[in-house]
């Protein structure tokens, strides 16, 4: 590493015994919020490949039974169950500090701790696009690593993730994608929809937690509008204390017909495309009841031998997603 200062060493006279202004202050501006490895429930990883199992109810009976009849057949319960699973994927970030570096004085400071830091803190970014991406599961080989499936995989009618059962897929109607059709517009309406067909498919939608990107987020606070026709006046709610009038069309709680949702911002660095045309706009609509991360390594550092040019070391860790069921959850997809 080159070290180097502000000093006009060129300019000859008296210039050249002036002091350098460097205020001791570091600024890192990035989005850190990992919203959808925070709310997952945190489960044991045993082996590189994480499975488990989903089964199904079967549609209700009002046939009734004839006075008398004998049972003489008997019904396999277990014979809908399918088997999902997902694949534990290596994550790392690694870290060096010059023995020069870690001797002077600098802005920030700039030592060992601190890059160690940093890369814990680029590290679970790194697990957070993963987790929201639509990547499909990878065996590893000699030279290709392991692979995880992300909730963009799991959640897709088509099942980007080909081994998702047939009749365990993310129903359609729980998925919004805009099309020409749709007009541009993601509406209360439609946002109903994927809540309800989620309730139709598992019969519970509270404590749904909607992930949502700047777009899909700034569709949702406009819900607050009394009125939503182009045509209309606007009319937003303002709360008045008899000294700061605070306009207020930030919704965090949604009450649906069948429950309420948390809305939480996504990080606009993890959240994905989702196949749209428009960035930053989509969301997921998750149950956390119905998705974990498995871990295999927990997250740590290690600190490696210093040769003689500095401290170094790693963090790194080894997990998956597991998406328990695919139909407890909704897609939103190219909100404009």
């Amino acid at each position: 590493m080159a070290f180097s200062n502000t000093y006009d060493v060129t300019n000859t006279g008296s210039a050249v015994s002036n002091r350098e202004d460097l205020t001791d202050v570091l600024t890192i501006l990035a989005p850190e919020e990992t919203p959808v490895l925070s709310s997952a429930q945190k489960q044991r990883a045993m082996a590189t490949n994480t499975e488990w199992t989903v089964d199904s109810l079967s549609s209700p009976s009002t046939a009734g039974i004839v006075e008398g009849a004998d049972v003489i057949t008997h019904t396999d319960q277990f014979a809908g169950r399918a088997r999902m699973g997902n694949f534990t994927q290596k994550f790392r970030r690694d870290y060096k500090v010059s023995d020069l570096q870690e001797a002077v004085e600098s802005v920030g400071p700039a030592r060992i701790a601190q890059a160690e830091a940093k890369a814990i803190r680029e590290l679970k970014r790194d697990i957070e696009a993963t987790l929201c991406s639509s990547n499909v599961k990878q065996q590893a080989t000699a030279a290709d690593p392991y692979k995880m499936t992300g909730l963009g995989g799991f959640l897709d009618a088509g099942a980007a993730d080909t081994t998702v059962p047939a009749g365990f897929k993310t129903p359609a109607s729980s998925i919004y994608t805009n099309t020409e059709a749709q007009a541009n517009a993601f509406s209360e309406t439609a946002f109903n929809d994927i809540i309800s067909s989620i309730f139709e498919v598992n019969g519970v939608s509270n404590g749904l937690v909607l992930v949502a990107d700047v777009g899909l987020r700034r569709v949702i606070s406009d819900f607050a509008r009394l009125s939503t026709v182009a045509t209309e006046t606007s009319i937003r709610n303002v709360n008045y204390d008899g000294g700061v009038a605070a306009i207020k069309l930030s919704v965090e709680l949604y009450q649906s017909d069948h429950g309420i949702v948390s809305i939480v911002n996504g990080n606009p660095d993890c959240m994905p495309n989702n196949g749209g045309t428009t960035s930053n706009s989509g969301g997921f609509l998750v149950n956390p009841e119905y998705y974990g991360v498995h871990e295999l390594i927990p997250m740590g550092s290690t600190r490696q031998l210093n040769n003689g040019g500095g401290e170094r070391g790693f963090v790194d860790c080894a997990l998956t997603l597991g998406v328990y069921h695919p139909q407890a959850h909704g897609l939103i997809q190219d909100v404009k």
